[in-house]
């Protein structure tokens, strides 16, 4: 529980944390430090902190109150402060000295009480597919009471919530961001809670079966290399297919797929060992990926990789299986990558998921 919470809001601002929490501990919506929500009261907007995961609200203080009028107003006035948003923090009532996440400033253009955004597969696997507008239509015709808008991709930030600005006055329920995930919105928990509910469901997408990984197989090839089987089952799925090899390694598809796994994943020849494989990476001057797929085996992950990473490595499985095979699919493209990974706000985001799970 945040202090500064008037006693009358403190129900509501339970139910914030428990929704929060929710979607947190879904992995088809939500992975590691992805997402962000936000509850307003009284001119001031809870947030969650940048590096925090969204699972663990109401267990740990995870949340960072701003006043939200500067910094709506900072970001309209392209003040460079609204990109950190350190400098609207209100000081005394941050006892845990939080970091605001770094998608704050659009928390904070968006006029509804309570902001849930976060990176559900299916409204993903939708908005990188060249036919997006039209597929996303058609399935949220099936909620003609809500009112929603697509947003063009932008790096996360202030430039993500200058687009976002531009509908924000339409108040829309829902805004489906492109390559990057959704926004659901509204005036109490219980109506955001009940239009995710509404929305998950308009917009399932069938995911491909798939052949069992081998794990045995897997465990040869990782044998003697800083490699090792994913253990999630869940994440093999990403080579069990060739549709799938095929979407994983054709581009980045959305930002956390490039801060936490980069901007290549690596593809094992039949038969080629992780050892193999790095040995002629290295020989060729060229970084060995975070991430390698055996085709019709499963997935091999660094050793090095973060818990972060590894929930990243499953939410690329859930989308790209969920991509029909032959589809045109719109990757991020080179500037894009680059002005993500060398963007100091994401640099800390992952430098404190590195902290944590040294600490586990």
């Amino acid at each position: 529980m945040a202090s500064g919470i008037r006693a009358e809001d403190i129900p509501a601002f339970e139910a914030f944390l428990d929704l929060s929490r929710q979607i947190g501990s879904d992995v088809l919506k939500t992975q590691g430090a992805g997402g962000n929500t936000s509850f307003k009261r009284d001119g001031v907007m809870w947030v969650k902190a940048s590096g925090t995961w969204l699972a663990h609200a109401g267990a740990r203080d995870i949340m960072v109150p701003l006043t939200v009028a500067p910094l709506a107003e900072a970001l309209r006035q392209h003040d460079p402060r609204a990109e950190k948003a350190t400098d609207f923090i209100v000081s005394e009532l941050n006892a845990s000295a939080l970091r605001p996440s770094i998608e704050a400033s659009f928390h904070a253009v968006l006029p509804q009480a309570v902001v849930a955004h976060y990176h559900c597969v299916n409204a993903i696997t939708l908005s990188v597919l060249a036919d997006r507008e039209r597929l996303i239509a058609e399935r949220l015709a099936s909620l003609p009471d809500l009112t929603w808008s697509t947003i063009s991709y932008r790096r996360p930030g202030t430039p993500l919530a200058r687009e976002i600005e531009t509908v924000a006055a339409r108040r829309p329920d829902i805004l489906i961001l492109y390559n990057h995930g959704i926004i659901v919105a509204g005036e109490t928990v219980e109506e955001v809670r009940t239009r995710i509910a509404r929305v998950t469901a308009a917009l399932s997408v069938k995911e491909r079966t798939a052949a069992p990984a081998d794990p045995a197989a897997l465990k040869a090839l990782a044998e003697g290399s800083d490699f090792h089987a994913a253990e999630d089952a869940g994440s093999h799925k990403t080579a069990l297919s060739k549709a799938s090899v095929a979407v994983a390694t054709g581009g980045s598809l959305y930002p956390d797929h490039v801060i936490f796994l980069g901007t290549e994943i690596g593809v094992l020849a039949e038969g080629e060992t992780a050892t193999a494989y790095c040995k002629a990476r290295l020989a060729q001057n060229r970084a060995i990926p975070k991430i390698l797929l055996a085709p019709g085996l499963g997935v091999l992950l660094a050793n090095e990789l973060t818990d972060g990473g590894r929930v990243m490595a499953r939410c690329l499985a859930e989308v790209v299986a969920r991509i029909p095979e032959g589809a045109p699919v719109v990757y991020l493209g080179p500037e894009q990558e680059h002005e993500l990974t060398h963007w100091e706000a994401e640099q800390y985001r992952q430098s404190l998921d590195r902290k944590a799970s040294q600490r586990a």
